[in-house]
C-alpha cells in the first residue's frame, strides 16, 4: 500500500467517525499505545476504543508494508513547509499590495496585481543563484515593482516590513500547537523547511509559534531552495536524523513532495494527502514505533 493510499483511507475512516464519546480511562490505562496517537487519544480523549483500535490495524499494516521495504527504519522527524501549510497571508496578497500602495499612487485593480505578480514570480531570477538571499530585498523589490508599477523605496519598506508583523499572516491550523506537542512529547523532531527569506524567524516569533520546532531550515540561511534535496537534507542534519527516517509535509508537488523525495525522505502533500495537522499526527504518529509514550 503507497503512503497515498494508506493516508487517504484513513483520512476517509478518520472523517466518518461523527462525535464519538471519549475514551474511558481504565480503556486508555488498557490500550496505551507506544506511539504518538496514543498520546494525544489520552489527552484529547477524541477516539472511541474501537476506532482506535482501527486505526491501530491499519497503521500496523503499512507499518509492516515499511519494514519489508526499510527492515527497523520508523520515521523520527516531521518537516513542515512554511507558507501555504503552515501559515497563509491573513488577506489576499492583491489587496495588501493595492491597499498600501494607493498613498504612494498604485492605481492598478487587484486582479491586475495579481496577474502581474504570477507573472514576475514566475520569470527566471538571474541577478543570483538563489532569489531568497538574506533579507531577500533585491528580489522583493523587483516583484512588488513589476506588480505595481510602483518603485518608490518608502512603498516597498512599508511592505517590507508588513510582511514581518503577526498581522500579515494566519496560522493554517488552529490545532497545529497541540500536534506538535504531543509529536514531541512522543521524541519526534520537528524542522520548518521553507523557500523564504531571513524575516521567517521574526515572523514564526511574531506568531508565538518558533518555540513549536527544533529547528528551522530557511533556504536563506542554507544557500538552497526547494525542490533542491539540500535544503532537506540540512533541515535532517540540524535535527540528528536520517533522510529515510523523516517524513515531509508541504503544499507544493515540485518543491515539496518532489523535492523530499530526492532526498530521501518521505512526502505527504498538504490538502491532498493531509488536510489538517491532526491528519498528519493519526496517520504518521500511529507509526512513530520508536518512542514509549509515558
Amino acid at each position: 500500500m503507497s503512503t497515498r493510499v494508506f493516508a487517504r483511507l484513513l483520512r476517509h475512516r478518520l472523517r466518518a467517525i461523527q462525535t464519538p464519546p471519549p475514551v474511558p480511562t481504565a480503556a486508555l490505562g488498557e490500550r496505551r499505545l507506544a506511539t504518538a496517537a496514543g498520546a494525544v487519544a489520552a489527552e484529547a480523549e477524541v477516539h472511541d476504543g474501537a476506532s482506535l483500535w482501527d486505526l491501530t490495524a491499519a497503521a500496523r499494516e503499512y507499518e509492516q508494508y515499511r519494514r519489508s521495504i526499510y527492515g527497523e527504519i520508523t520515521h523520527r522527524a516531521l518537516l513542515v513547509d512554511a507558507v501555504g501549510t503552515l501559515v497563509v497571508p491573513a488577506q489576499p496578497m492583491a489587496q495588501i499590495y493595492k491597499t498600501i500602495g494607493e498613498k504612494y499612487g498604485v492605481s492598478y485593480s487587484e486582479n491586475e496585481i495579481l496577474t502581474r505578480y504570477r507573472w514576475a514570480y514566475e520569470q527566471p531570477w538571474g541577478r543570483s543563484r538563489l532569489r531568497y538571499v538574506d533579507d531577500g530585498r533585491p528580489f522583493w523589490q523587483h516583484i512588488v515593482s513589476a506588480s505595481t508599477g510602483c518603485s518608490d523605496a518608502k512603498y516597498f519598506e512599508e511592505l517590507y516590513h508588513y510582511y514581518t508583523t503577526e498581522k500579515a499572516w494566519r496560522l493554517c491550523d488552529p490545532d497545529a500547537d497541540k500536534v506538535f506537542s504531543a509529536l514531541r512529547k512522543a521524541g519526534v523532531k520537528i524542522a520548518v523547511v521553507s523557500n523564504f527569506d531571513t524575516r521567517l524567524r521574526p515572523v514564526l516569533q511574531a506568531l508565538n509559534c518558533d518555540h513549536w520546532f527544533d529547528a528551522i531550515a530557511v533556504s536563506a540561511e542554507v544557500a538552497a531552495e526547494k525542490p533542491n534535496p539540500m535544503i532537506f537534507l540540512k533541515a535532517c542534519d540540524f535535527l540528528g536524523v536520517k533522510p529515510e527516517e523523516a517524513v515531509h509535509v508541504g503544499d507544493d508537488r515540485r518543491n515539496d513532495l518532489w523535492g523530499a523525495r530526492d532526498a530521501g525522505c518521505d512526502a505527504w502533500l498538504w490538502g491532498s494527502d493531509v488536510c489538517s495537522f491532526k491528519e498528519v499526527l493519526l496517520i504518521a504518529g500511529l507509526y512513530f514505533t520508536s518512542y514509549a509514550v509515558v
